[in-house]
């Protein structure tokens, strides 16, 4: 219990961190106008974003094998203080672009080493739990973060959110280094070993899995709001209260991924979530005609989809114990090449075809990604048994 209240700090901090990278969404159209450019020019923010994540917080994560997990906290912090002076203070979209990119850097990096103190925070059978907490402060970042964010950039100057979040990343530095311990990752692992971890066939089924669950769960999200309009019934002023609704699952999916796993085991929980959250997206696309049964279909699909994240990564965990961070940053980068490969994807689908297909693909990612992870569950079954037996001989 005495580290519980750390672990939500963890999970406070992230929400403010993730809040730059969702933020931008939602207020692209003011972002364009100061800048002088298109919103089309303007979405690339959130390409680069998501492409600087992707790639370069598994190569700072690399670089500083060495720091302990304090340290690695306090660094992307200042990355995060840094990004946010530089948006705030310069001007010019390619100035924007650098800054986006830095904060993405922090952002990413804070992700990955909040999710690692939180499992070296808990104790061995509480540690998906703790990485559910610490997703809690993604999901409040959509949640609550976009609409704040929203409400800023309409009475005042969009700017002020990164103010905002700069002086509160500044903040944040000096409560981590007064409450977090200086956690040892262990011995550095050299970089050809680090990237020997891709040769594992389960290791690397794993990411593949996070990346078509993502795929599936993006290509609905980034069309939510013409797909609901298309194909229900939902007038405007429901489409918002539909979205307040799926924000809130995803806040009881996280906690509930993370608790399920602890009691049930992994397999159970993260497979039956997959296959409940292709269930829910058929379901979206064939019988959601109303409000009354589109809004509980959308709770469904976002409670399944988010209960699926702390099992993913507690998987990839469990897997290479020696090198969570490593496994954490991989994760993250398919993540991020999820939401793009789902933006692209879809935008083609629904030019070719209707924004009615985006349901479908979704379903078929999300069915691959839990076939996936059932058959690497099934090969650590079968390895276990063999050693279980070779123990016995």
């Amino acid at each position: 219990m005495k580290n519980t209240w750390k672990i939500y700090l963890l999970a406070l901090i992230t929400f403010m961190v993730s809040t730059s990278e969702y933020v931008i969404a939602g207020i692209l159209d003011k972002v364009a106008a100061s800048n002088h450019v298109s919103v089309a020019v303007a979405g690339q923010l959130i390409t680069v974003f998501a492409l600087a994540n992707a790639f370069g917080s598994p190569l700072v994560v690399i670089a500083t094998t060495k720091m302990n997990q304090r340290k690695l906290l306090i660094l992307s912090l200042i990355l995060m203080v840094f990004g946010s002076v530089m948006t705030f203070t310069l001007k010019g979209f390619g100035l924007l672009i650098v800054s986006r990119i830095i904060l993405a850097l922090g952002s990413g990096v804070f992700a990955i080493a909040a999710k690692t103190t939180a499992a070296k925070l808990a104790s061995s059978e509480k540690q998906a739990g703790a990485i559910g907490t610490v997703i809690l402060g993604f999901s409040a970042a959509i949640i609550i973060g976009v609409p704040i964010g929203r409400l800023v950039a309409s009475s005042y100057d969009w700017k002020l959110i990164f103010m905002g979040i700069g002086f509160l990343s500044l903040l944040a530095i000096f409560v981590i280094m007064g409450t977090i311990p200086a956690a040892n990752n262990g011995a550095a692992v050299p970089l050809g070993k680090q990237l020997s971890y891709l040769k594992n066939p389960k290791i690397l089924m794993g990411l593949v899995a996070t990346f078509f669950w993502q795929l599936g769960y993006g290509a609905m999200y980034s069309y939510i709001a013409p797909f609901l309009f298309t194909v229900t019934s939902i007038s405007g002023r429901e489409v918002s209260i539909a979205l307040f609704a799926f924000g809130i699952a995803t806040l009881i999916g996280s906690k509930f991924g993370g608790f399920m796993t602890d009691r049930i085991g992994n397999p159970r929980t993260l497979v039956g979530g997959l296959v409940v959250h292709v269930i829910a997206l058929v379901l979206l696309s064939t019988i959601a005609r109303s409000t009354f049964v589109a809004i509980p279909l959308l709770m469904l699909w976002s409670f399944s989809a988010w209960s699926s994240g702390p099992g993913m990564q507690y998987n990839l965990v469990w897997l290479a114990p020696e090198a969570s961070g490593i496994m954490l940053s991989l994760y993250g980068s398919f993540i991020q090449l999820g939401i793009a490969a789902a933006a692209g994807i879809g935008g083609i689908a629904v030019r070719i075809t209707s924004v009615h297909a985006v349901s479908w693909i979704g379903a078929i990612s999300v069915a691959i990604a839990a076939i996936i992870t059932a058959v690497s569950f099934g090969l650590n079954s079968k390895v276990a048994r063999k050693s279980f037996n070779e123990e016995v001989l």
